[in-house]
């Protein structure tokens, strides 16, 4: 049963309306973390299945001889003929989340979305879960969260799981499982067969993902190089990385920075730096690693998509309002000219230090703010 602070959390996006004479016109970027952390470690094959699936918004040759369109490549006039014409859209790729559980499992991704369509649609909430939690060095603990977060009972998982895995994958996380118990440490209260399902989820997903696992570590590995040697600057992936004085700073491709204030490198080659606790609330000494490294530039950059478009929607008319994590609230005359189409092809611009980044998003028309 529902507590009056959830009731009260529910509520608080419809306490926000359009004025007089204007609506809400609101979109977000897709996946915009999973994306940016494809194109940052240079995951070629992952931006590859973006691209393919963001084909989904082209139409056929009957209606468009020119060739595959993606809805990044899409203007406003696109999607006015786009919503009167005859030409039929077409899916060229696949749902991200449906492909994660499939490279898993090996199994074909359409298998996954028939289960979507005619099942429980467990298996696409189980990769929507590995996307979101192994992205950034998680593991055991990390699926945990996630899966509660998403309402997916382990156990159960595990159970209908543990037949379909690999074998030699099986076998190392059964022996990390048992070494991990030998050294004191947590199956974090999952029984045998869920920890070992969830501990070979993510050996697979780092299998696929080897340009990911390799940023962590190159992020890790430069960022205490540079600590240990103030003023010189190393490159990394598509950033730059170098102290000056008490700060650590991290180049992102924008050109903005992330600044660590007071970094340190031990004995053991931990670093960490001095920052907000976010569960003391205190200012006090922070260890990070490579994964953190990772998350920290992969949601910064994504804020800078975010923020390159502002400009250009605000000179089409949109007034924005808010933003909200990967959302743009606008507010606009209430106007068929004015229209969540229109504005989710600004949003899905990339900006010209990353031109290559493939980017979609998608919105709704409202005179109170909602969730999508």
């Amino acid at each position: 049963m529902p507590t009056v602070m959830d009731l009260t959390s529910s509520a608080i996006r419809g306490c926000i309306t359009a004025p007089p004479g204007k609506k809400l016109v609101v979109a977000d970027l897709s996946n915009i973390e999973g994306r940016m952390l494809a194109w940052l470690a240079g995951e070629a094959w992952k931006l590859d299945a973006f691209r393919a699936f963001d084909m989904q918004w082209g139409v056929d040759d009957a209606w468009h001889t020119g060739g595959d369109i993606t809805r990044l490549a899409l203007k406003r006039d696109y999607f006015k003929a786009a919503r009167t014409d005859k030409g039929a859209r077409i899916t060229k790729g696949h749902d991200l989340y449906a492909l994660a559980y499939a490279k898993a499992f090996g199994i074909s991704p359409d298998a996954v979305m028939e289960n979507k369509k005619h099942g429980d649609g467990h298996m696409r909430q189980v990769g929507k879960v590995m996307e979101l939690a192994l992205g950034y060095q998680g593991g055991v603990g990390a699926f945990l969260t996630f899966a509660a977060a998403y309402g997916i009972d382990l156990e159960a998982m595990g159970a209908a799981a543990i037949g379909g895995l690999p074998s030699d994958v099986r076998a190392e996380a059964e022996s990390f499982l048992a070494w991990q118990l030998d050294m004191g440490g947590t199956q974090h209260g999952l029984s045998d067969t869920a920890y070992v399902v969830c501990e070979s989820f993510k050996r697979l997903w780092r299998a696929a993902h080897p340009n990911v696992v390799a940023y962590w570590h190159a992020l890790e590995r430069t960022c205490i190089a540079a600590v240990k040697q103030p003023g010189v600057t190393f490159d990394c992936a598509k950033h730059k990385i170098r102290r000056d004085g008490a700060w650590l700073r991290i180049r992102l491709p924008s050109g903005r920075y992330l600044c660590y204030p007071s970094p340190q490198v031990t004995d053991s080659d931990k670093l960490s730096y001095m920052g907000m606790n976010q569960y003391t609330r205190q200012w006090s000494r922070l260890g990070t690693y490579g994964g953190k490294l990772a998350e920290n530039c992969t949601q910064a950059a994504a804020r800078d998509v975010l923020a390159s478009s502002m400009q250009s929607i605000e000179d089409a008319g949109y007034e924005i309002a808010l933003t909200v994590h990967d959302e743009d609230i606008t507010e606009a005359p209430d106007s068929p000219d004015y229209n969540c189409e229109h504005l989710a092809a600004l949003m899905a611009t990339p900006p010209t230090w990353a031109l290559d980044l493939p980017l979609a998003a998608a919105g709704f028309e409202a005179y109170r703010y909602r969730k999508d």
